[in-house]
């Protein structure tokens, strides 16, 4: 019997196992019923960890937390929130490490890009092309999110469950919606009068703005005399990012007891609104993909349906790595072989591309952000809402083109307008579904970047058909 049978066989029985759990009551009342539960709840899991789980990534085991932890949580009902620290633990590991790692990745990604007076017209252009999709993909997610609404369908009792478990947040974003400032405080309040205090307060705009405006000095200095400052924060950058790999390993865990805890205080309701979600989010993600090579057309005339079958094969890479960074070589060759893009122009808008062109990342994080906000029955005002367009914007600049790096992403934004950070865990059980796509439009749109940009600048050659 080979492997792929095994896991299948594995999943099916495990299923079977949870099904007749489930059956037996949801939560059962009788303690002889609950230890038949338990016994078949530990043979799914027993029979999952020997068969379909073994050598698999931490993104399948990821998944099968959500569901073990949603089964748990309806089989224990309330009882189930007694694990519920070993999810906290998690959200407190990462949300350790992201002010560090933000500030770091921003400021050697900013300073890496050269000396900003030879970037010159190609470095606006491209930087326009980017920051301009940012904000069209934000503002997408938000207008979905708000008009589709896939938190808000669960029913009034468990919202009221909800509010009571995070009143106290949801009471002081109601008072923030009143204080909030208007647009001219808002972007005004960006620059810190205090550096110090921007990190002690975690104001995410703030640091993100001193990261990015010491990158564009240290890029303007004697690159011998930065060098030391650059490798001291590449050096931060590093290990932050060896900590999130290590952190993310327990992620399973953490999934099942806060899912598991979630479900078992407010029911199976938030599983449906849970599938609302991924379907708002990836239409989407689709939408923008075909804007992508309308664009393109529209500027360059380059023909539609050929710039689809130009890049398919660095979107299959993308969904399958969920990181821009490993697909840009397959990235460049289809650029510059498939589309026409002369190799001056790949070699720099695609690289810079891969640091900073998270727009299916950006647009991810206006839908989720949404509707976890949603889930807690939070109202965010126009005010909340563009703070969250500045943030993801700004957050998504810099972001490392690898898998994982959209929830240290969201964080960002959750924290910056209040929303519950207990709500990632929400979303974690379907984050690599949506890593893998939204990484497929961050590289389509670095494509179309560099081609839109090339047209501009005549460097767009005619391609032999093979």
């Amino acid at each position: 019997m080979n492997i792929a049978t095994k896991r299948i066989l594995g999943a099916v029985a495990a299923t079977l196992f949870c099904f007749v759990a489930l059956v037996l009551g949801r939560p059962a009342d009788a303690a002889s019923i609950k230890i038949i539960q338990t016994l078949l709840f530990l043979g799914a899991t027993v029979i999952l960890f020997f068969t379909t789980l073994r050598r698999t990534g931490v993104a399948s085991q990821i998944f099968v937390g959500l569901v073990l932890g949603a089964v748990a949580g309806l089989i224990y009902g309330p009882d189930a929130a007694i694990i519920r620290p070993i999810g906290t633990a998690f959200i407190r590991l990462i949300k350790m490490v992201v002010i560090p790692l933000i500030f770091a990745s921003l400021l050697v990604g900013v300073a890496s890009l050269g000396d900003m007076r030879k970037i010159g017209r190609i470095g606006g252009k491209t930087l326009a092309f980017y920051i301009a999709y940012y904000i069209s993909a934000v503002a997408l997610g938000l207008f979905l999110a708000n008009t589709l609404k896939p938190g808000s369908n669960i029913p009034e009792s468990v919202q009221a469950d909800l509010k009571a478990s995070y009143g106290e947040t949801a009471d002081a974003q109601a008072i923030r919606a009143e204080e909030r400032p208007g647009l001219g405080e808002v972007l005004i309040n960006i620059i810190p009068d205090n550096p110090a205090d921007s990190f002690v307060k975690a104001n995410m705009l703030q640091i993100i703005f001193i990261a990015m405006f010491m990158g564009v000095v240290i890029s303007l200095l004697d690159k011998k005399r930065m060098q030391p400052i650059i490798s001291f924060f590449e050096a931060i950058n590093d290990i932050m990012v060896k900590i999130v790999e290590i952190v993310i390993k327990i992620a399973p865990y953490a999934v099942f007891a806060l899912i598991a805890a979630v479900v078992g205080t407010f029911g199976v309701d938030i599983l449906m609104s849970l599938l609302r979600y991924c379907v708002v989010t990836i239409g989407g993600l689709f939408i923008l993909a075909f804007t992508y090579p309308a664009v393109v057309t529209l500027i360059t005339k380059y023909p539609y349906f050929k710039f689809w079958k130009g890049i398919y094969e660095a979107q299959l890479i993308a969904f399958s790595t969920s990181s821009s960074s490993a697909t840009l070589p397959v990235t460049m060759e289809c650029a510059e072989d498939k589309i026409g893009v002369s190799k001056e122009i790949s070699s720099f808008v695609l690289p810079l591309g891969a640091t900073i062109n998270m727009n299916g990342t950006a647009l991810y994080q206006g839908v989720t952000a949404i509707f976890i906000a949603q889930v807690y029955g939070m109202d965010l005002g126009v005010g909340d809402q563009l703070a969250i367009v500045l943030t993801a914007t700004l957050a998504s600049i810099g972001a490392a083109g690898a898998p994982a790096m959209g929830v240290l992403m969201l964080v960002i934004v959750l924290r910056q307008v209040g929303i519950p950070m207990e709500g990632i865990a929400l979303v974690l059980g379907v984050e690599r579904i949506l890593d893998m796509s939204r990484t497929v439009i961050n590289i389509t749109g670095d494509i179309a970047a560099a081609t839109v940009i090339a047209h501009t600048e005549n460097g767009l050659h005619p391609v032999k058909e093979a």
